[in-house]
């Protein structure tokens, strides 16, 4: 009986401390006290093996059970996404789990595959309940068993202190050693759930209520390629802090002249971003879908909920949509979503140059691998409509490239001795002062990378959205507030068409301008460039 109790603690000591995460997986984590551990025993042996005590392992063991496949799905999605696991909205990605094995692997592997886990979860279940039913058969008399439950809810409410203040709900933390994690992973979850549901509730009724969902006639007053190129950490910092708006603007100024003498017109305006300092996918969401998305559980919620993007909008309207996404280094099963026709990741943009620290590549090889893969290489007969993330702007900002003739960039490896002369990013970050001049310096790159391209195509230019995402984090940026600029760049008709009264002529909007939401920009780009208004299609 020793025995069977010692490796039935063992069994459940083993299930609370499985780490969710890669960095977890160290020998130390045996080491790890688990809270719920004591607990657990104490309420098994307090309800003993009567009825109660059965319907408390049978809920106890499902629990378990239960956060355990979920960590183990988080241990899957950060070594792939680098993200934990949804419940609700990454249910669908399931499937696209097995279809991959299906595609790579071949349909007795993908079967096998899927036995063998279901294996392993009743495996699970059938051990986690050996253990619960061994330490239920310790015996003690009627007063032991209350003296035991009443320990059981004291070690509960440790559980509970300990997860409250590693949740950030108190900032006092509990004096005694061991932690919760297993009990806080699974509150995380049931948490993230709910919220996932609300926000999903709302957005399938933004979809189903949708003017435009179904519309197969829009967009067509654009007859060329719309190109939409977010500039990483671009803010209004860049216009209204002397440290960034001295050099931003007099590049703006330039760019504005040149492409005036190239006959392009241009509009610029202000948009509020519903991030600031990071996740760059928020605001490019939120152009998208028109919903406001400023949390990873709404942007999980609309990718589930059928919302209808610019792109699913745009390839129903004869267009091929495509993203352009260095910064994308992992599977994005979540690009099947996103409307897109064509996606290409860092590993499709042929870069064969040093990397410039966690950026892939400059935007300017972005851009020239954009045209030889997309634009002079057309997957059909349909224009364009492309979604581009650039990165040089993006932190640490070291080293930042120098623009360099079109023709000279090959296959990137030019780039590679600025990369060796350039101090590393630990080097340079131990100076604040350091840190906003290398900020400064590299969105001044990506503006002069962006307008090069709009002036190199001047004889036939597309139609370019250029959007900051959002400001950079507020120690840098030296403003909190979530303005970014716009500008729209193209023909003259075309730029007219969008650029309504909250647009100034040029490239440096005024201070004036009252921001929109990014949200606005998917209606208004949709009844701009569309013949019919939004009343009209949403009959």
């Amino acid at each position: 009986m020793i025995l069977r109790a010692i490796v039935a603690l063992i069994v459940l000591d083993l299930v609370l401390i499985q780490p969710n995460h890669p960095d977890a997986m160290a020998w130390d984590a045996l080491l790890l006290f688990p809270l719920e551990l004591p607990a657990i025993l104490l309420a098994i042996i307090a309800f003993g093996r009567s009825y109660a005590g059965v319907v408390f392992r049978v809920i106890l063991v499902a629990a378990l059970s239960t956060i355990a496949i979920l960590k183990t799905a988080d241990f899957v999605m950060f070594n792939t996404l680098n993200r934990a696991f949804n419940l609700v909205a990454d249910l669908p990605l399931v499937r696209s789990f097995y279809d991959l094995i299906l595609g790579t692997l071949g349909q007795v592997v993908a079967v096998l595959a899927i036995i063998g886990a279901v294996l392993l979860i009743v495996g699970l279940v059938a051990v986690l309940w050996w253990a619960c039913k061994t330490w239920s058969r310790i015996k003690l008399p009627s007063l032991g068993r209350r003296v035991v439950g009443g320990a059981a809810v004291i070690v509960a409410g440790l559980v509970i202190a300990d997860i409250g203040a590693k949740m950030g709900h108190w900032t006092i933390q509990a004096p005694y050693p061991g932690t919760a994690f297993t009990a806080r992973v699974g509150v995380e979850r049931v948490i993230a759930a709910r919220r996932t549901i609300t926000e999903l509730r709302a957005f399938q009724i933004a979809a189903r209520t949708d003017p435009f969902a179904g519309q197969t006639d829009l967009f067509d007053l654009v007859d060329r390629d719309v190109i939409v190129v977010f500039v990483e950490s671009y803010g209004r910092t860049s216009f209204d802090t002397p440290l960034y708006a001295d050099l931003h603007r007099a590049t703006l100024t330039r760019a504005q002249a040149d492409l005036q003498g190239r006959g392009l017109a241009m509009a610029s305006s202000f948009l509020t971003s519903p991030t600031k300092g990071g996740q760059s996918w928020l605001a490019h969401a939120s152009f998208a879908n028109g919903l406001r998305i400023a949390n990873q559980t709404s942007y999980r919620a609309v990718l589930a909920s059928g919302r209808q993007t610019l792109f699913h909008l745009a390839r129903k309207s004869g267009f091929h949509t495509a993203a352009v996404m260095p910064q994308i280094v992992l599977d994005w099963p979540e690009a099947q979503l996103m409307g897109f026709d064509t996606v290409l990741a860092e590993a499709n943009l042929d870069y064969a140059g040093e990397p410039f620290n966690w950026i892939t590549m400059p935007d300017q090889f972005t851009f020239a691998a954009m045209d030889r893969l997309l634009r002079n290489n057309r997957p059909d007969e349909r224009p364009l409509f492309i979604q581009m993330a650039l990165g040089s702007s993006h932190a640490p900002w070291v080293p930042v490239p120098d623009l360099i003739p079109w023709d000279a960039l090959g296959d990137g490896t030019v780039f590679n001795p600025i990369v060796a002369a350039s101090d590393p990013p630990h080097v340079v970050w131990q100076n604040n002062d350091r840190v906003r001049a290398q900020y400064s310096l590299a969105v001044d790159y990506a503006l002069q990378t962006v307008f090069a391209y709009a002036a190199l195509h001047a004889d036939d230019p597309p139609l370019m959205i250029i959007v900051g995402d959002h400001q950079a984090a507020g120690f840098v940026a030296l403003d909190e507030r979530t303005d970014v600029p716009i500008h729209i760049v193209g023909p003259q008709a075309l730029v007219d068409l969008v650029a309504n009264a909250d647009f100034q002529p040029g490239l440096i909007p005024s201070d004036s301008i009252a921001p929109r939401p990014m949200d606005a920009m998917r209606a208004l780009l949709l009844q701009a460039l569309s013949s019919r208004p939004m009343t009209e299609a949403a009959k």
